[in-house]
């Protein structure tokens, strides 16, 4: 994937300005973040990621055999031909937003060779698998060790008795080398009597896309460690019972076991150890108390540390795990409480996925996400719609960041006994492998189960029964945390906490709306919690008049989204399909959630829908075809104008932004006011316009919009200098500015495009180039409100940077404003760029 940070400054710098102190804060915290996430993976050389020396094939063989047998360059089994590549890795990495094809579903193939070398006499080899899509069998040479169904949870395949075999054959040293080949066969074939459905607002992907780990591990080891931890609402009293299941296939009939407790700062604050029988199953091991122990929250994300060891054989195994003691209730009618006092929940939402590698996120990248995340003021997210990656989780607990987990029963209706049985396992699975973390509140039992169309039966009654075995399998598997599902009315009741849809200015009704619509869903369930709302955005577009789209609704009817509301054709009007999918609109609508929310006090929280665009394969008609553009970062982390206004609610450190970073034109009549708007959480503002004070304001978030820091100003033809300074209370100033062309030329229907190359947005070191397009009247105005699709092409030595996902990075998009940029690496070559849009001549420019 090419770095792109080099010329995304043409379209939307990020212009967010940190001080020195925030500077170093972040610096600091970073490298606190990078050394808790290295101690939990290199804690010893018995854990390795293999990532690198792979081969990948996509589609299928004939059998294992095609991936292991002798071959001889130009020979008949030479063929098929794989390609190198480097874990982890995603089937989808680029088609999953191709406009032109379906994203593949089927098998595809990885293979490499281990060289192993268990330290351990007698020890175990493991392969731990921390996610693989969707379907996964596993062979040492020609054997199959291992399979297992569901794209989302860990797994664990040992091949140390296939090894073994395998060492004996002759091939181990004539044909491997004394390597030990491995072969994964991963597929994501569409099928019925799988979760996720199909039907789902999001790629079902394939491929070793999470990190795939080589475990040595003693003759007997910790399987799993369940360490549950509770706390008063005072604090005063913490309470930790510690079981344990073991590894311990030859059936070793004594173990030594010792269990330290470290608290934040590493200090062993409590210990046990005893020589016991070894056990099958769960057993519980030890139970202590801790007075006054340090609290876990999103302001101060406390760790402790449980450092299990199993002694046997003179071998001994480790496992550490990190815990946190918080006391959470949500309050019967009532708010959320932590720790005894109340939390509004700040949330977003997470798909693991990312332009140009789609679900394969590295740990670095899932580490800048979280970042943002948390730099943004979220203290709650819900993972949607899966069991995710263990660092997301790892990541929550050290950041501070609440969380709802759900499986992945999403859409479609309820399947056979296969269906039902991954289900169970999945939950089980996540419950298992996420006990542990603090962060971790609600487990969630699906989403949006009352939408239809898998099965030729649609039973509520069937669904409601089997949501009742798995409330009942949760709370067993876990009695300290909530359960919870979103959007199935018909089934609110038998879960904690329930969250209708209400998508108030988007789906259905006016985003003013939105409290009324709250508090009517709040007053139906006991427990209440409002996940998914907000809206689509495109990437660089702006408006003059972003609420036109408004007049059109029909109001009084509610906010719930309904059958059909997510189309883009037919049914009411709603802003949705009518509205122009503006930066301008979304911000408006988030300012005045984020306003109510400040002034609900019974609300327990809400979580924007999502927090990043993501790839699905029911949007081939978005102005980035195959995206869901409802997040306020775009799918390459660029930050839209919606980022910073969540910033201006719910963060301390000091900021200010002028909305429109982003919006390089903007239009009217000579002499015409205009609003400027000022994101900020300081206490007030002065703005500048080509140098004169337009006058300060003071922040109130009730005065709608931007919290009162809006102004009417006049812009000038041509170039407009705009600057804000705001001032905290403690008297601390931060600025922002940007320059906007203003344009009063009226223009006609689109007449032609103009593609240029924008020559100072070059970079010479990667040979990469930036073109834009422009659609201009017959008088060569440029048409500001213009949305049509253009399609860049590229031929020669060069090639587009292209199936990104994003509004710069997409051959086929929605222009912005009259424009669309694209990227082309050139290739140290020549190429001719094109694009073509309906009914319009196509036009060109040479690159070189």
């Amino acid at each position: 994937m090419t770095n792109l940070a080099s010329v995304k400054t043409l379209r939307k710098p990020n212009i967010f300005l940190f001080t020195l102190t925030e500077k170093v804060k972040r610096v600091k915290l970073v490298f606190f973040l990078g050394l808790l996430i290295c101690s939990q993976y290199v804690f010893a050389q018995n854990r390795q990621r293999l990532i690198n020396n792979w081969e990948y094939l996509k589609g299928d063989l004939g059998g294992i055999w095609e991936a292991v047998r002798p071959v001889k360059e130009g020979n008949p089994e030479s063929v098929p031909l794989w390609q190198k590549v480097s874990l982890p890795h995603c089937f989808n990495a680029l088609d999953a937003v191709d406009p032109d094809v379906n994203y593949y579903q089927g098998p595809g193939w990885y293979r490499t060779q281990l060289e192993l070398k268990n330290p351990y006499t007698d020890g175990r080899t493991l392969l731990h698998f921390e996610g693989a899509g969707q379907k996964t069998q596993v062979y040492i040479y020609d054997k199959k060790v291992a399979e297992h169904v569901g794209g989302y949870d860990e797994w664990t395949a040992d091949i140390t008795d296939a090894v073994k075999e395998f060492k004996k054959t002759a091939v181990f040293q004539t044909q491997f080398k004394g390597k030990v080949p491995l072969s994964i066969r991963c597929d994501n074939s569409r099928d019925l009597e799988m979760i996720p459905s199909d039907l789902s607002d999001f790629n079902v992907y394939g491929g070793l896309y999470r990190y795939l780990n080589l475990v040595y591990v003693p003759k007997v080891s910790v399987d799993k460690i369940f360490a549950a931890a509770s706390v008063d609402a005072k604090g005063v009293l913490g309470k930790l019972s510690i079981s344990g299941r073991l590894l311990n296939p030859d059936g070793v009939d004594t173990v030594s076991v010792k269990i330290e407790v470290k608290d934040p700062e590493g200090k062993v604050v409590a210990s046990w150890q005893n020589q016991i029988k070894a056990f099958h199953g769960d057993k519980a091991l030890w139970e202590t108390s801790l007075k006054n122990p340090k609290l876990w929250s999103p302001e101060l994300p406390q760790l402790y540390t449980v450092e299990t060891s199993i002694t046997a054989k003179g071998d001994t195994d480790i496992q550490r795990e990190k815990i946190g003691f918080r006391n959470f209730e949500f309050v019967k009618k009532g708010p959320f409480m932590l720790n005894g006092k109340r939390l509004l929940l700040r949330g977003t939402h997470r798909h693991e996925d990312h332009a140009g590698v789609a679900a394969a996120m590295t740990e670095e990248m899932i580490t800048e996400e979280m970042r943002m995340m948390k730099d943004m003021g979220v203290n709650f997210i819900r993972l949607g719609h899966y069991q995710q990656s263990r660092i997301v989780l790892d990541l929550c607990d050290s950041l501070g960041i609440l969380v709802w987990e759900e499986i992945p029963w999403c859409r479609g209706g309820l399947g056979g006994d296969t269906y039902k049985d991954q289900a169970r396992r999945m939950l089980t699975n996540m419950i298992e492998q996420h006990y542990n973390h603090a962060a971790v509140m609600i487990w969630g039992l699906g989403n949006e189960n009352d939408w239809p169309g898998d099965f030729n039966e649609f039973d509520e009654q069937k669904i409601r029964t089997f949501m009742k075995e798995l409330n009942d399998l949760a709370h067993k598997l876990d009695p300290s945390r909530k359960t919870a599902i979103r959007r199935c009315d018909f089934c609110k009741d038998i879960v904690d906490v329930y969250s209708p849809s209400i998508w108030a200015g988007w789906y259905r009704g006016i985003y003013t709306e939105y409290k009324e619509a709250s508090k009517k869903e709040f007053d139906r369930v006991d427990h209440f919690l409002h996940v998914e709302w907000g809206g689509d955005s495109h990437a660089g577009r702006h408006s003059e008049s972003p609420d036109k789209a408004l007049s059109l609704v029909q109001t009084g009817v509610g906010a719930d989204e309904r059958a059909g509301d997510a189309s883009l054709f037919g049914g009411s009007a709603r802003v949705s399909k009518d509205g122009d999918w503006s930066e301008s609109y979304i911000v408006n609508l988030i300012d005045w959630h984020l306003k109510e929310q400040e002034n609900m006090p019974w609300l327990t929280g809400a979580a924007y829908w999502p927090f990043k665009d993501f790839s699905t394969p029911v949007r081939p008609d978005n102005p980035v075809p195959y995206m869901n553009q409802k997040g306020v970062i775009e799918r390459d982390f660029s930050k839209k104008e919606a980022y910073y206004v969540f910033q201006s609610y719910w963060t301390k450190a000091p900021m200010a932004h002028i909305y429109g970073h982003s919006w390089p034109v903007r239009w009217g009549d000579a002499g015409e006011q205009k609003m400027v708007k000022v994101y900020s959480n300081c206490a007030e503002a002065e703005l500048f316009m080509n140098g004169k004070s337009m006058g300060k304001k003071k922040r109130n978030s009730q005065n709608y919009p931007a919290a009162g820091l809006k102004w009417m100003v006049k812009y000038k033809e041509g170039k407009n200098e705009i600057k804000v300074v705001a001032t905290t209370k403690e008297g601390k100033t931060i600025t922002d500015e940007l320059v906007q062309e203003y344009q009063t030329a009226k223009w006609d229907k689109p007449a032609k495009l103009v593609l240029e190359k924008v020559s100072e947005h070059v970079s010479e070191k990667d040979n990469i180039a930036v073109i834009q397009v422009k659609l201009l009247d017959k008088n060569n105005i440029l048409c500001l409100d213009a949305r049509d699709y253009v399609t860049f092409g590229l031929t020669g030595d060069g090639k587009l940077i292209d199936d990104q996902g994003t509004a710069d990075g997409s051959r086929k998009v929605q222009l912005y404003n009259g424009r669309a940029v694209i990227s082309v690496n050139l290739n140290k070559g020549k190429s001719v760029a094109s694009v073509k849009a309906d009914g319009i001549p196509s036009a060109f420019v040479e690159l070189k």
